[in-house]
Parts: structure tokens; C-alpha cells; sequence
């Protein structure tokens, strides 16, 4: 057996195709409950479940946004939640054609043998887990593997644990019926040149397509979830113009045409930056056989946080931030957003999201 011919195998390639969807992309909203709960506290709401689930469905409910989405990521608290009304989320979702999706891993551990760096649990038991996301209604899942950027790092032991770590996942996903979005990133701290973050991006990423290989994943029935590449944060900043040929050709090295799409992590860029950024690389022309799109949290959801402020009167204004911000990454999926697009619900898209050593 090539790859993975199981019962999914048709579903699998057509949801991820769907994913792919030009002028689409996909909302990262998986945020732990200690993530989300930072999120929160900067703008003075408790973190409890109510209050949780009252933001995330301002998200999932924001008219005329979900049309520029293909995908959702959940936490795992949310795929059981429901609407103030009582509906599921997953069935709000599935109405307005988005495809539910599930974070799987289970955050980092310190791998031992190197100064620091980290590997990703969440394997054991995640074939069981599987079952009961997919019965809830989830189609694809996500799981981060993390690598960073330093005088010897990441190593060559932190790159192979993280590429098998990564195609383990992917193939207990498949046999199970979710589409694996892959996720490779490398962090952005550090004052490394954007040529040190392509060098280390090409020998991740073959890496990882090597091992997914090994582990006969269907590559047709993922996604890759890299870094765009970049200078470290430290450093001085590009223009989008130059971090899209440097990515472009970084992918161009590595990546199979078999994958359908590269939905892009934010990393920390401003809301405004990782827009442009995107929507530069799909303005390249030359090879570009996979969908360049988006699988943005913090990049589609900070500037909604602010103008929400945990208040209900705010609601609307805050509704009207994320659907701009929706609709601006959709624009970029296929090169046609011109910056600045939001006018005044640009209001602090350009504030840098840059946080050392994120953890979700």
C-alpha cells in the first residue's frame, strides 16, 4: 500500500479539497481554555465557560463572515457547545457550508537531549478521540508541532521527532475520517535573517513530508500548516513582497503538488501584516500548484476582542470588525486586497501580535 485506501479515503480528499476552496480560509478558534482565558483578561472578562462560549458564537454568528470561511478549529470545549438559542455550533457551521475542524494535540513537552526545544503530545488515546470528534461532526483536525530558530536549533533530533510526531498524528486522523492539517512552525523569535528562517523552513518542512511518506499519509486528504518566512522578530522587517518569494520558493522546494492547500499560521504579525503578506504571495506568478490561504486566530480575532470588550452593546461594532477582516483575507487568497481595506474597523489591525514562546 502507497498511502491510506481506507473507508475515508474519498471523503478525506474532498474535504480537504473543500478546504481549499479559493477565496476561502479557515478560522483558528482552538485556543485553550488558559489561552483564551489570557485573551479575556486583557480585556477585563472572566474567564469561565459562559463567557467563552459568548465570544466564540459573536464569531460563528457574524452575518455574511462565515461565507469567507471554509473551516473552523475548535477546542475541544466548543464542538459541544451551542448558541444562546440552542443550537450547536457545529450545526451553525455546517448551515453556512464550514467545515468543523478539531485541535488534537495535547500542547509541548521539553524534548530531553536538547537545550529546550520541545516535542507535541497527545498520541496516545488519539485514535478513541478521533471517533468521538468526527460523531460530534468534525471533519479535519489540527495538531502544532513547535521548532525555534537559535545558534544551533532547531536539531536535527527536534526536527525528525517533530516530522514523526506530525505524521503519526496525520495517519490516526485519516484512518479515523478527519482531514490532518499539518503544522510545522517555526517560531518567529529570535533576530535570524529571513534566509536563515527559509533554510530552516526547507529542511523542516522536507522533513516532515519525508516522514508523512514513510507513514503512508494520503497527502491529497491534508493540508500544511506552516510560518510564512520571515526575519526573526528581532530583526528588521521585509516587505511583503520579499517574505512572498522567499516563501514561495521555500514551499516550491519542498512540498508535493499532491497537497491541496497551504493555509498559513499568523506567527504573531499584526492582523494587517499577515494579510498582506498573503495576499503578496498570491499575487507571485510562476508555479503554484496548492491553494495559498489562511488558518488565522489571533490575526482574525484581536482587533473583534477589542471592539467587543466582553460588553453586549458592543456586539454589532464587533461583529462588523470580524467580517472586514474575513472578508480582507479572502481577498488575499486570490491577490486582490489592496491594504487598508477595512477603513476605520482597521483600528489596530497594524499592533503587532508577536507573543516570545506562544503556547496555545
Amino acid at each position: 500500500m502507497s498511502c491510506y485506501k481506507g473507508k475515508y479515503y474519498d471523503e478525506l480528499i474532498a474535504n480537504a479539497a473543500y478546504i481549499a476552496t479559493p477565496g476561502k480560509g479557515i478560522l483558528a478558534a482552538d485556543e485553550s481554555t488558559g489561552t483564551i482565558g489570557k485573551r479575556l483578561t486583557s480585556i477585563n472578562v472572566e474567564n469561565i465557560e459562559s463567557n467563552r462560549r459568548t465570544f466564540r458564537e459573536l464569531l460563528f454568528t457574524t452575518p455574511g463572515a462565515l461565507q469567507y470561511l471554509s473551516g473552523i478549529i475548535l477546542f475541544e470545549e466548543t464542538l459541544y457547545q451551542k448558541t444562546a438559542a440552542g443550537k450547536l455550533f457545529v450545526d451553525v457551521m455546517k448551515e453556512n457550508g464550514v467545515l468543523p475542524g478539531i485541535k488534537v494535540d495535547k500542547g509541548t513537552i521539553e524534548l530531553a537531549g536538547t537545550n529546550g526545544e520541545t516535542t507535541t503530545q497527545g498520541l496516545d488515546g488519539l485514535a478513541q478521540r478521533c471517533q468521538q470528534y468526527y460523531t460530534a461532526g468534525a471533519r479535519f483536525a489540527k495538531w502544532r508541532a513547535v521548532l525555534n530558530i537559535g545558534p544551533n536549533e532547531p536539531s536535527q533530533l527536534s526536527i525528525n521527532e517533530n516530522a514523526n510526531g506530525l505524521a503519526r498524528y496525520a495517519i490516526i486522523c485519516q484512518e479515523n475520517g478527519l482531514v490532518p492539517i499539518v503544522e510545522p512552525e517555526i517560531l518567529v523569535d529570535g533576530s535570524h535573517s529571513i534566509e536563515k528562517c527559509a533554510e530552516v523552513t526547507e529542511r523542516v518542512l522536507a522533513a516532515c513530508y519525508k516522514s508523512l511518506n514513510d507513514h503512508k499519509v494520503c497527502l491529497e486528504g491534508t493540508l500544511l500548516k506552516p510560518n510564512m518566512v520571515t526575519p526573526g522578530s528581532d530583526a528588521t522587517k521585509v516587505s511583503p513582497k520579499v517574505v512572498a518569494e522567499y516563501t514561495v520558493r521555500t514551499l516550491q522546494r519542498t512540498m508535493p503538488t499532491a497537497v491541496p492547500a497551504v493555509v498559513f499560521l499568523s506567527g504573531g504579525q499584526s492582523e494587517e501584516e499577515a494579510t498582506l503578506n498573503l495576499n503578496a504571495m498570491n499575487m507571485i506568478k510562476g508555479k503554484k500548484p496548492w491553494g495559498l490561504s489562511f488558518s488565522f486566530g489571533r490575526a482574525l480575532q484581536q482587533s473583534t476582542l477589542k471592539a467587543w470588550g466582553g460588553k453586549n452593546e458592543n456586539v454589532g461594532r464587533a461583529q462588523a470588525v470580524f467580517l472586514a477582516r474575513c472578508k480582507a483575507n479572502s481577498e488575499a487568497t486570490v491577490g486582490k486586497y489592496e491594504g487598508g481595506g477595512c477603513g476605520d474597523l482597521n483600528q489596530g489591525a497594524n499592533e503587532s501580535l508577536h507573543v516570545k514562546g506562544y503556547k496555545y
